[in-house]
C-alpha cells in the first residue's frame, strides 16, 4: 500500500511528529463506502476502525500535525496549527487526516479531541457539500468511544478521518511570512505548484494566486447559491484549493435572511451569510500578502481585482439556473433580487420556495407573491425549453434535501442518547442526491419544528 506523504517532503520546519492518544471503546459508526472504494481502501473493517480511531499506522507512515498562523475574527495569531488533526498518509493521491485523534504541540492547551456530536455534523456536511457540487473535503468514516472530554458538559470522544488532495491553507503561508522566513514561503508555494496546480508553470507565482482566487470565488459563490454558511471563516480556515474546510458552527440558512448569523460566538456578525463574499476576498488579500516576497505589488492587485468578476459570473449563473433561465436576459437580476426581498420580508424558507417555482406551486407562498409570478410567467416565454425540460433542469440545482440543524440534532441525540446510528445512513443517503425525490423520505424536507427553531451553534466541538 502506497501511502507516504508528500507534505513531509517540505521538512521539519513544516510540521511536528505525534504520538496519536487511544480512545476506549471505539467503534465505526459509519463508512462512506463509495469515497473508501474510490480510495482503493480494502482492508477489513476491524482494520479500518484501528487506523480511523489512530490506534494503528497507516503502512509505515508515522502521523504529523502541521504548523500555519492565521487571522481569527480579523486579528493576527502568530502561531496556529493542527491542535487536535493530524496527517496518517495518502491514498490514491489523497491525504487522509485524522480530527480528533489526540494534542500536538500546536493544541494550545487544549485536549486534541473532537466530540460525537460534532463529529456526525462534519461527516454528515462533507457529504452533502459534495451532493450540492459544492467543493468540499470529503469524509471516510466516524469512529465513536466511551473516552470521556469536557466541552459545556461531558461528552464521548470521536473521530472523524478527512480526506481531501491537500489540507494546505492560507494560514500556512502566513505563518512563514510573519516570521521573514521568505525561503520556505517560497518552497511551500513551490510545492502547492507542483503537486496540485498542473497547469501552472513552476515558478509562477501570479498563477498560483490566480488559481487560489478563481477556486475561492467559484466555492463561495456555490454557498451563497445554496444557503450555506460556514460560520468561522478564519485565514486558517480557508483552503488553498478552494475547498470548504473546517466544519464547526456551520448552517444551511432556513428562513431567508441576509444577515444571518450561524456561529452564536460571532456576535459582531463578522461572517454573516451576506458578508461571506467580502471576507472571502479579505482573506485572499492576506494571502497576497504573505506572497508579496514573490510578486509584484501590482501584480497582486491585478490578481485580486479577478475575485469580484468571477464569483459574480458563477453566482449569477446558478442563480439563473434555480429559477429556470436557460438563456440571459437583462431583467433576471432584479426578479431574482425581488423574489429574494420577499422570502426576507414574509419570512419564507429558501429552499423550499425555490424548489416549488419549478412544480408550478405559486399560490403556496401566498397572494402577496401573486405580482411577482406575473413578472414571472412574462420572463418565462422568452425561454426556449418547454416546461417539463424546465422543471427537470430547475430541480437538478434546486435540492429538496438540506441537511436542516434540526435533521442533524435528532440523528445526533438518536447516536449520544440511545447507540442508534441507523438516522446518520439515513440523512447520508438523502444529502448524498439532494435533488431526487427519494419516496417515503418526503418528511425529511419538513420546515424546522418549532422545538428546533432556535439552536445554537459553537465552535465548541
Amino acid at each position: 500500500m502506497k501511502n507516504s506523504l508528500k507534505f513531509k517532503d517540505l521538512g521539519v520546519d513544516f510540521f511536528a511528529h505525534i504520538q496519536t492518544q487511544k480512545l476506549e471503546n471505539s467503534s465505526l459508526i459509519h463508512v462512506n463506502e463509495s469515497l473508501r472504494q474510490d480510495l482503493n481502501f480494502n482492508i477489513p473493517d476491524k482494520e479500518l476502525l484501528e487506523i480511523c480511531s489512530g490506534e494503528k499506522q497507516l503502512g509505515q507512515e508515522n502521523p504529523i500535525s502541521t504548523v500555519y498562523a492565521g487571522h481569527q475574527f480579523g486579528y493576527f495569531v502568530p502561531q496556529l496549527g493542527d491542535g487536535r488533526s493530524c496527517l496518517i498518509g495518502e491514498l490514491e493521491g489523497n491525504e487522509l487526516s485524522l480530527k480528533g485523534a489526540g494534542t500536538s504541540p500546536f493544541s494550545r492547551g487544549a485536549d486534541g479531541r473532537a466530540v460525537l456530536r460534532s463529529s456526525i455534523r462534519e461527516y454528515l456536511c462533507s457529504i452533502a457539500m459534495q451532493g450540492l457540487n459544492i467543493p468540499t473535503t470529503k469524509a471516510l468514516a466516524i469512529v465513536n468511544s466511551t473516552s470521556e472530554v469536557y466541552r459545556e458538559h461531558v461528552e464521548n470522544a470521536a473521530v472523524v478521518t478527512r480526506v481531501a488532495e491537500s489540507h494546505i491553507r492560507f494560514g500556512h503561508f502566513e505563518y512563514f511570512s510573519s516570521l521573514g522566513q521568505n525561503e520556505n514561503v517560497k518552497k511551500l508555494a513551490d510545492f502547492v505548484i507542483q503537486h496540485y496546480m498542473p497547469e501552472v508553470k513552476q515558478g509562477d507565482y501570479l498563477g498560483l494566486l490566480r488559481e487560489v482566487i478563481q477556486s475561492t470565488a467559484i466555492m463561495i459563490a456555490r454557498w451563497q447559491a445554496q444557503g450555506f454558511s460556514h460560520g468561522v471563516m478564519n485565514t486558517d480556515n480557508m483552503s488553498i484549493l478552494g475547498l470548504t474546510i473546517d466544519y464547526g458552527p456551520f448552517s444551511f440558512m432556513e428562513t431567508y435572511d441576509p444577515n444571518f448569523i450561524c456561529n452564536h460566538s460571532d456576535t459582531q456578525g463578522r461572517y454573516s451569510f451576506e458578508r461571506q463574499p467580502s471576507v472571502a476576498l479579505w482573506n485572499l488579500h492576506r494571502l497576497a500578502d504573505a506572497l508579496k516576497t514573490l510578486l509584484e505589488e501590482e501584480e497582486l492587485k491585478e490578481a485580486l481585482s479577478m475575485y469580484e468578476k468571477i464569483l459574480v459570473k458563477e453566482y449569477s449563473t446558478l442563480m439563473r439556473n434555480k429559477f429556470g433561465f436557460s438563456v440571459q436576459d437583462e431583467s433576471d437580476n432584479s426578479l431574482i433580487n425581488n423574489f429574494l426581498e420577499l422570502l426576507y420580508t414574509h419570512k419564507k424558507d429558501y429552499h423550499q420556495s425555490i424548489r416549488q417555482l419549478s412544480n408550478s406551486d405559486e399560490h403556496s407562498l401566498g397572494e402577496v407573491f401573486d405580482p411577482w409570478f406575473k413578472d414571472y410567467r412574462k420572463r418565462l416565454k422568452k425561454e426556449k425549453v418547454d416546461l417539463n425540460q424546465r422543471h427537470n433542469l430547475m430541480n437538478e440545482v434546486n435540492p429538496k434535501y438540506i441537511l436542516r440543524n434540526y435533521l442533524a440534532e435528532v440523528a445526533i441525540r438518536k447516536a449520544e442518547d440511545l447507540n442508534e446510528y441507523v438516522e446518520i445512513d439515513t440523512l447520508f443517503k438523502l444529502l448524498r442526491d439532494p435533488f431526487d425525490k427519494h419516496e417515503g423520505y418526503e418528511s425529511y424536507d419538513s420546515e424546522t419544528p418549532e422545538w428546533a427553531q432556535n439552536l445554537e451553534l459553537s465552535c465548541s466541538s
